[in-house]
């Protein structure tokens, strides 16, 4: 269970199609908030299923309070729009959406007169933090198109500007390896076991982590690993 301020997430692993501890989960969730004076809205709660299996399986509906939870193929996480599919079309179209609207904001900023120097700043402030918010988690598996997609609101603001702006793909490395230094330094953080150094012999180098799919070789604990060791 992940909690955010009045946004609460469940996620389970299920099993062998066992889904009796996922359930009991939800339905404890809703004893909770009843149990606390707390409205759990359940029409605005929704289920998604990430089930990659060949033959599809039906799942029977969650219940909350005798009220079916919808299910759906996308939600909005904390700014990130995930999919059933762990796709990153749809939060890239958002993205690029909204940038592309704040360009025409940095335009006429410099139909006013504005220096090179202050265009920058908007952009960074305004523009560069939509197109790089979480970036260490879904830019790593983003396609080519939704790639060049983002890539072209980075050359129409660097027209603008008129001065050099960093490439995303420069600002996800820097990033994910500037994460990955930050959990290898918490011993509390609930991925630092994922970060196992090899031997004294080859100190600074780390274990890589065995990648069966493309999807998990291109994710950010894998890319930060790959990162780390490049360094040194």
């Amino acid at each position: 269970m992940f909690k955010f301020a009045d946004d609460t997430t469940v996620v389970g692993l299920i099993t062998n199609n066992d889904e009796t501890a996922y359930r009991e989960e939800v339905r404890v969730l809703g004893v909770w908030c009843q149990e606390n004076n707390l409205s759990l809205n359940v029409s605005k709660t929704k289920e998604m299923i990430v089930d990659f299996r060949k033959q599809e399986r039906e799942h029977p509906p969650i219940h909350i309070e005798g009220t079916v939870v919808e299910k759906v193929e996308s939600f909005k996480f904390l700014g990130v729009h995930i999919t059933d599919k762990l796709n990153w079309s749809t939060h890239t179209d958002s993205v690029v959406k909204t940038a592309q609207q704040r360009l025409f904001n940095l335009r006429r900023l410099k139909k006013f007169g504005l220096s090179p120097k202050s265009l920058t700043n908007f952009y960074r402030c305004t523009i560069e933090s939509i197109l790089s918010g979480c970036i260490t988690a879904w830019y790593g598996n983003c396609s080519a198109h939704n790639r060049k997609a983002l890539q072209r609101v980075v050359r129409t603001a660097q027209r603008i500007t008129g001065g050099k702006l960093p490439a995303l793909q420069d600002t996800y490395t820097t990033r994910c390896h500037r994460k990955a230094k930050k959990i290898i330094k918490d011993n509390n953080h609930p991925s630092h076991c994922l970060f196992t150094p090899l031997s004294s012999r080859r100190r600074g180098q780390y274990r890589c982590i065995k990648a069966g799919t493309e999807r998990l070789k291109n994710s950010f604990y894998l890319k930060a690993i790959r990162l780390l060791n490049s360094h040194h």
